[in-house]
């Protein structure tokens, strides 16, 4: 690290989250609604309360920290030469990152990447406020640098101004590696929610054994590409993986018998020395990879018997 100091440790941060889940805006008139879960009450019934969406932050592993507001995860790796940041939700939840970053005792200057997942507004729409006060490379396959760069062309929501987009920095490609401190990125090219979605592969840390994770960058077929879909989920199904680590927090949900990112988090909060880490699910990554192989398949073949 240049200068950042975690200052937290994992026990005290686990009470933070205790004290949040049970507390913190999770009261009767502002929860999920019946039948949902509480990560999918972030897509669902409470996506437009921006106060519900500013979760407190929270340490995964010893190197991984949630940072971003409920609806699109945000992530903080942590090296021993710095920072990096995948993704950077949008507006009005920036200062809610860096407050987030902060509260680790990480100076934001020592964010030396922000990796974009994909080029939807949603996920790289504070990228360049946090550039500004970063001076982080911004990373993303070209395929959604010219989504990004087309973004900041168009009309905003509700036809306001065009949103401010990151100038093209560093053009991702197929397993490019990235090596920072004791940690090495491989980046893998995952089409389908997008043309150019990215998806990183690093390690994580529990009390210092290490775990492959994947920061899936995004899932399932977006306007049809099912031939793109169909070419990850196979991609996925090669891999090894023994954490998935999420870029929105519901997903999964339907799959992973442990929920969603806070659903998982509300484990960690109370797990006791020696017991498993429910971000370390295995299983869990092969079943959602099946069901999403199966998935993506059944709408190739239906796009091809439609003459698509």
């Amino acid at each position: 690290m240049k200068n950042g100091k975690r200052l937290a440790s994992l026990a005290t941060l686990s009470l933070g989250m205790a004290v949040l889940f049970s507390a913190c805006g999770f009261a009767a008139d502002t929860g999920p609604a019946p039948g949902e879960t509480l990560s999918q009450s972030y897509r669902e019934s409470q996506r437009n309360n921006v106060e519900y969406q500013m979760v407190e932050p929270f340490q995964v592993f010893d190197n991984l920290y949630y940072v971003g507001p409920g609806f699109v995860s945000v992530w903080l790796l942590e090296t021993s030469d710095g920072l990096v940041l995948f993704d950077a939700a949008e507006e009005p939840y920036v200062e809610h990152i860096l407050s987030g970053i902060r509260s680790f005792g990480f100076d934001p200057a020592d964010i030396e990447y922000i990796v974009i997942s994909h080029g939807h507004l949603d996920h790289f729409g504070g990228v360049p406020y946090i550039q500004d006060v970063s001076g982080a490379r911004v990373a993303a396959m070209a395929e959604d640098w010219d989504l990004i760069e087309l973004a900041g062309t168009q009309p905003g929501r509700n036809d306001g101004p065009s949103p401010r987009v990151p100038e093209r920095d560093m053009v991702l490609t197929q397993n490019q590696t990235i090596v920072l401190g004791e940690n090495t990125l491989t980046i893998h090219h995952t089409p389908g929610h997008t043309p150019g979605t990215t998806s990183t592969e690093f390690y994580v840390f529990d009390d210092g054994a290490p775990h492959r994770a994947l920061l899936i960058g995004g899932s399932g077929a977006r306007n049809d590409e099912f031939e793109d879909a169909v070419y990850t989920s196979r991609l996925f199904a090669a891999m090894d993986i023994d954490v998935a680590v999420m870029n929105h927090s519901w997903l999964g949900v339907s799959t992973f018998p442990n929920g969603g990112i806070f659903e998982r988090a509300q484990t960690l909060s109370a797990r006791q020395p020696g017991a498993p880490h429910p971000f370390v699910d295995p299983a869990s990554w092969r079943e959602w990879v099946e069901a999403g192989r199966e998935r993506n398949a059944a709408g190739l073949e239906a796009k091809r018997a439609g003459g698509g």
